[in-house]
Parts: structure tokens; C-alpha cells; sequence
């Protein structure tokens, strides 16, 4: 997740100058999750998200015993991304974290400016979404082996709404992953994008559990 999404921005969103731009790193997201989903969805579920688990567990579909060990794989790999992302990135004359290595912010450090509440209100909404979609798309009732399809193209329409508001998280893994390298503001501010899309998972469990309830 880490390499694909943040690694497209990094190093392809503007190269050299006609890059993949906005529309290209919200592909990479929602390809990422596409395809890894056919590939290890039916070994692990392909969770690759702490909200991600946590929504699945809250709308009754993942053991609560076995939420710890997802999350510590899921920040780990983060992190090691982060990691191969930032030896290649900085194989680069002129590189400099400064320029953010893709992390998530608001404020001064939201691509478009927007403030806290913006922030806020984007990522819980957004990971809303998400899980809502996620929970609907692998319903014994929906259409079976297309759920892969429906959440990857789910997660590339959350990045085409939401990147100029904070750099989109929904993924606390996600924004560790980076933000550790970044430091400074990165780590002052990563506190927003683990509350805000495990917020918005577990109204996304709410939600669903709510509106896909089967009728008697």
C-alpha cells in the first residue's frame, strides 16, 4: 500500500513535468487495493488498514482476538515501505523530506490549506464510506468475486475527493508508514489520521450493519 500509493506520489506524480497527477496516484491507491485483493484476500481478507479491521470487527465479520496481530502487520509493512520508498526517492539529487514523502496533514500542511475540521470531517466521512462499500461489496448476498473491483474503485473515488484536502489517509498504517520518516509536523499531526478513519470505520460498521440488515 505504502510502495504503490505513496511511492506513485512521490516519485511519478509530477515527473518530469507532465507526471501521473492527482487522477494517476488515485489509480495507484484504488489498483493497489484491486489487486492485492485478488491476491491475498483469500489468504488473510486483504485488510492492509487498521480501520479497516476495526470496521470489519465492529460490523461483526473479523474475531476481535485477532486485531492486535493484523494491526502490528499492517503498520510494520508500513513502515519497512516506507523504508524501500525513501532509499530509492532519495537515490535522487535534490530530494528532500521536506517536501512532505506523501504524508497526510491539515492546516499549513494540507495540500489545499483546509483546516482541522475539514480534515476531521473528510476522513471519518470518507473511511465511512469505505467500510461501507468494503462490507456491502463481500455481503453473502452480493454478487460474488467482484468485491475486489468495487473497493479498489471505491478507494480511487475517495483519493480523487479528498487528496487536496489532507494527502487522504483513511489507512492509519498508511500514514505511519511515512510520517515516521518525515517527522516533526508529520508525527505531530498523525494523531488525526488514526482517530479519524478508525472513527469513521466503526460508523461505517454502524451504517451498514444498519442498512444491510436482512429483512425477515
Amino acid at each position: 500500500m505504502v510502495l504503490g500509493c505513496c511511492g506513485s506520489a512521490v516519485l511519478a506524480a509530477a515527473f518530469p513535468d507532465v507526471g501521473i497527477g492527482l487522477l494517476g496516484v488515485s489509480l495507484a491507491f484504488g489498483l493497489t487495493v484491486l489487486t492485492m485483493a485478488f491476491a491475498i484476500g483469500h489468504i488473510s481478507g486483504c485488510h492492509l488498514n487498521p480501520a479497516v479491521s476495526i470496521g470489519l470487527w465492529a460490523g461483526g465479520r473479523f474475531p476481535a482476538k485477532e486485531l492486535l496481530p493484523y494491526i502490528v502487520a499492517q503498520v510494520l509493512g508500513g513502515i519497512v515501505a516506507g523504508g524501500v520508498l525513501y532509499l530509492i526517492a532519495s537515490g535522487q539529487s535534490g530530494f528532500e523530506l521536506s517536501a512532505g514523502f506523501a504524508s497526510n496533514g491539515y492546516g499549513a500542511h494540507s495540500p489545499g490549506g483546509y483546516s482541522l475540521l475539514a480534515a476531521l470531517v473528510t476522513e471519518v466521512v470518507m473511511t465511512m464510506m469505505f467500510l461501507v462499500v468494503i462490507l456491502g461489496a463481500t455481503d453473502k448476498r452480493a454478487p460474488q468475486g467482484f468485491a475486489p473491483i468495487a473497493i479498489g474503485l471505491c478507494l480511487t473515488l475517495i483519493h480523487l475527493i479528498s487528496i487536496p484536502v489532507t494527502n487522504t489517509s483513511v489507512n492509519p498504517a498508511r500514514s505511519t508508514g511515512v510520517a515516521l520518516f518525515v517527522g516533526g509536523w508529520a508525527v505531530a499531526q498523525l494523531w488525526l489520521f488514526w482517530l479519524a478513519p478508525i472513527g469513521g470505520g466503526i460508523l461505517g460498521a454502524v451504517v451498514y450493519r444498519f442498512i444491510g440488515k436482512e429483512s425477515s
